[in-house]
């Protein structure tokens, strides 16, 4: 089989990256080593920024129907309620940004919404595809499988996790530190006894013991149940044993927890891939970095890698765009990653506040070789920034930009434009801007500033080459 893409993992990231391509028709494949989807709820935080991208991919409506906000969190003490503990800082609201708070989607039921997604534009995951080969050449990327089946692509991105086989192939290492030496249990559970409009909080109850937590996952009956254990004590993931800790650290008994649904257990942990690409292959999501659950940054840094993975695919396989473009996708996500790692590990210690930094909304790349900002005094909008969403004489910012195209914004100026084949819009002063011409990127981002247009044809037909029509 000969596809362009070859995307090895289902999870949030493969599913995404294969979503992204399917809409600019590109031939590409997903394949998964499991039988089926990932059944557990671990990564059921979706950030404001990832919110943004599934409503650009036409996956938000089944995303906020599938979950719901986050509960206030309430501590226990002796089978009584202590008191409240709000998880997240309070967010502005503003026009610009439409999705404020993070929103909470089981990880298992984001992965169903983003399948059917690919399956509905014509792509495909084939499951039961274990990689066991790999060998690349200038022209391309052949992919062997335990099943006997191989696979030649022109790229190939591993998303397929943290114990990567596709990093292992190629021999990129990973650098990073343990996070917290305690092993950690987390467990799908359906339990009685327990409201569903809070997140349960035990405390340690004595030397030596962890914490438990008890969350009620949106949108279904179950609850998420982590649990913290001493180094060195390993956590049984049986029923019997979930009952057991829930029984000691509680005013639970062992009987309110009534089914099992799912059980993982893990060490919480961060590490960077040395690098994101090599030759025709790109690491992607869990396999280009691994964080710790808290702060909910994992999947969204990883679906995020996808977004801006998935326009520069289109756009050199397109053929109207030269190689070099991918050049900067380690350019502009491996530091934020890096960021996100040092972020995920300071709310696990409790040194940071989950909060603006974790919305994931300021992030951008005004260092990117990409990004060109002309104004001497920009606005609150820099080159390299996140455009901000708005509507202004009836038109949705959101709505012009979306799709895989770049999109050309002017905003309180009737400034003369280049003949350039891209969507236009122009709109009155929007303070969200300031005034002056932007350049949108696919991924939502501003490519090129300036107070007019000057030098925005040469940025169009600049080392990159010449854009990708919308």
């Amino acid at each position: 089989m000969n596809v362009d893409v070859l995307i090895v993992g289902a999870g949030p990231t493969g599913l995404t990256l294969g979503i992204d391509l399917a809409r600019q028709e590109v031939d590409a494949l997903v394949v998964e080593r499991a039988d089926g989807l990932f059944p557990g709820s671990r990564g059921k935080g979706i950030q404001p920024r990832t919110m943004e991208v599934f409503d650009d991919l036409g996956v938000l409506d089944a995303i906020r129907a599938a979950g719901g906000s986050y509960p206030v969190g309430m501590i226990w003490q002796d089978g009584e309620r202590v008191g409240e503990h709000q998880m997240f800082d309070p967010a502005e609201v503003g026009e610009d940004a439409p999705y404020t708070e993070p929103w909470m989607v089981p990880q298992w039921r984001t992965q169903e919404i983003l399948l059917a997604r690919l399956e509905e534009l014509g792509g495909k995951v084939a499951f039961g595809r274990e990689v066991v080969g790999l060998a690349q050449d200038d022209e391309g990327v052949r992919t062997e499988f335990a099943d006997g089946s191989a696979v030649r692509a022109r790229y190939a991105v591993a998303a397929d996790g943290g114990r990567s086989a596709v990093r292992r192939a190629l021999g990129i290492g990973m650098t990073g530190e343990t996070v917290d030496p305690n092993p950690m249990l987390v467990a799908d559970v359906r339990i009685s006894g327990l409201d569903r409009d809070n997140w349960h909080i035990f405390p340690p109850p004595g030397e030596g013991d962890g914490f438990l937590a008890i969350c009620p996952l949106a949108g279904t009956e179950d609850f998420q149940l982590i649990a913290q254990f001493a180094e060195g004590n390993e956590p049984d993931l049986s029923l019997a044993g979930i009952r057991e800790v829930v029984a000691a650290r509680s005013h639970l008994s062992r009987a309110d927890v009534t089914e099992l649904r799912w059980a993982s257990d893990f060490r919480p942990r961060a590490a960077l891939a040395d690098r994101f690409r090599e030759g025709r292959v790109f690491l992607a999501g869990d396999a280009a970095h691994v964080h710790s659950p808290a702060g909910g940054q994992g999947l969204n840094t990883s679906v995020q890698d996808a977004y801006n993975l998935g326009w520069k695919l289109g756009a050199v396989l397109g053929g109207d765009t030269p190689e070099s473009l991918l050049d900067t996708y380690e350019e502009e996500r491996r530091p934020i990653a890096a960021d996100m790692l040092g972020l995920s590990t300071g709310v696990h210690r409790g040194e940071v506040r989950r909060g603006e930094a974790t919305r994931q909304l300021g992030l951008g790349y005004r260092d990117s070789s990409l990004t060109k900002e002309t104004r001497t005094n920009p606005g609150r909008v820099h080159a390299g920034d996140r455009a901000p969403d708005g509507t202004v004489d009836g038109v949705r910012l959101f709505d012009a930009f979306r799709g895989p195209h770049w999109t050309l914004l002017t905003v309180g100026t009737d400034t003369a434009l280049p003949p350039l084949a891209l969507p236009t819009v122009r709109v009155p002063s929007y303070e969200a801007y300031g005034t002056g011409v932007f350049l949108i990127r696919p991924d939502g981002y501003v490519g090129w500033a300036g107070t007019t247009a000057s030098g925005l044809a040469a940025y169009v037909q600049g080392s990159h080459g010449e854009l990708r029509k919308g």
